[in-house]
């Protein structure tokens, strides 16, 4: 025992030099510790203490490492819902996941009261078709209470082998209801557009699931063929989209904003972290409306945008209030493949709003809702009905054209829709 005793004390020793000797730099011209720093070097002695307690008098003998990543996921979690200690494996799946293909549900998900939270489902995936819901509070996985659960934690749960299933529980509190998932795991493959078309009058449609490497690319490439199409409006679907790279996010507001335009700006605690973001797109598509789609599964890279094109009247944003996640993570490796991800600012729109916790409102609040049919024997359903007949005699869609049918009965949609063929109206006028 003195000679693990010995190494551990050293070990302490080391931890305690490198906060405190860390503390102490910068603190002025004649290198006097202000009362923070000398306040953190007692807090790091204690922490010191408590440690040399535990490994000398636990029930059972633990590994210094265990207890040391212990304490760091305590110390970010303490911080705020998604700053964060990974471990080395943790690390290893976020970079998986920057890779666009893993194994899992298919949900972006966050801290929110206490418990893992639903940011949203990513259309397609099995978490998508099973039927969970943006805010989505998911209180068990499996037997498991999730109460104060870390994210990196839950992560680690929901995933698993491709073809396994895992059982969570949530709480809708939309609806006042506790609802049960049992759902088979998969291998989720993210594409960035999943739809690009013209829907009916020369207006576009582009959704756009997720901000990733290739995103401003293949958008270059949608709007070019849509442009070709017959385009004349555009409506950008950005539900359900939970954000993805700051880069691609600017790169994408930029495409319909004037050269030098803000798009978003940060700000930290330290000068080096406030930021601006420009407009430096040299063919940008200003020359049609659009229109915007959000809901309260829109989050952090989609609030960007939206809330950029919104602050510079751009676009009308159509639907309900977003989800609210604005702040800027940085993930620092440390040594040993671990890393921490660390909140180092906040996203701020053109005009000044703050995006976290707070969401976007839209300039014309649309509840999703599907536009039921009317009864059969109201008139306005005999005239669709013939209006049906007659569409199916016709000559079919050329192009990417899409049947009404399709997308009619999204109440968000049609409402997008409407404004943009009112905008157009009044500017021929």
């Amino acid at each position: 025992m003195p000679i693990k005793r010995g190494i551990l004390v050293a070990f302490i020793c080391a931890v305690v030099f490198f906060f405190a000797s860390n503390a102490l730099s910068g603190s002025g011209r004649d290198n006097k510790p202000d009362k923070k720093k000398e306040e953190l070097y007692k807090q790091v002695s204690l922490f010191s203490d408590a440690l040399a307690i535990i490994q000398a008098d636990y029930v059972d003998e633990v590994k210094p490492r265990d207890v040391i990543y212990g304490a760091l996921k305590g110390m970010l979690s303490s911080l705020d819902p998604h700053s964060q200690f990974m471990d080395p494996d943790a690390y290893a799946d976020l970079k998986i996941d920057r890779e666009g293909k893993f194994g899992g549900l298919g949900i972006e998900i966050t801290v929110k009261d206490g418990l893992p939270t639903v940011v949203t489902p990513i259309e397609d995936t099995p978490a998508w078709k099973a039927g969970l819901k943006a805010n989505d509070k998911i209180v068990k996985i499996g037997e498991e209470l999730t109460r104060d659960m870390t994210l990196n934690e839950a992560v680690k749960k929901l995933r698993g082998k491709p073809g396994d299933s895992v059982h969570i529980t949530v709480l809708r509190e939309s609806e006042k209801k506790v609802l049960e998932f049992t759902i088979v795991r998969d291998v989720i493959k993210i594409k960035d557009i999943k739809e690009a078309r013209i829907l009916e009058d020369g207006i576009g449609y582009i959704r756009l699931v997720q901000f990733g490497e290739n995103t401003p690319r293949d958008l270059d490439n949608a709007l070019e063929r849509l442009s070709k199409e017959g385009m004349s409006a555009l409506v950008l679907d950005l539900r359900n989209n939970p954000g993805g790279l700051l880069d691609s996010a600017v790169e994408v507001a930029q495409r319909f904003l004037e050269k030098d335009a803000m798009v978003v700006y940060t700000k930290g605690r330290k000068a080096s972290q406030n930021m601006e973001f420009r407009s430096r797109f040299a063919r940008p598509l200003t020359g049609i409306p659009m229109a915007v789609l959000i809901n309260e599964g829109s989050a952090s890279g989609s609030e960007i945008v939206a809330g950029c094109l919104q602050d510079h009247r751009r676009a009308i944003i159509v639907g309900v209030k977003s989800f609210g996640k604005g702040l800027v993570q940085t993930v620092v490796p440390l040594s040993d493949g671990s890393a921490v991800s660390l909140t180092t600012s906040r996203y701020f729109t053109p005009n000044g709003k703050e995006i976290q916790g707070k969401g976007l409102e839209p300039d014309i609040q649309a509840a999703e809702a599907l536009i039921q049919p009317a009864q059969k024997d109201d008139a306005a359903a005999r005239e669709a009905e013939l209006l049906r007949e007659s569409a199916a005699s016709a000559e079919p869609p050329a192009g990417n054209q899409v049947e009404a049918g399709e997308y009619r009965s999204d109440s968000q949609l049609m409402r997008a829709i409407d404004v943009l063929k009112g905008i157009r109206l009044y500017s021929s006028k």
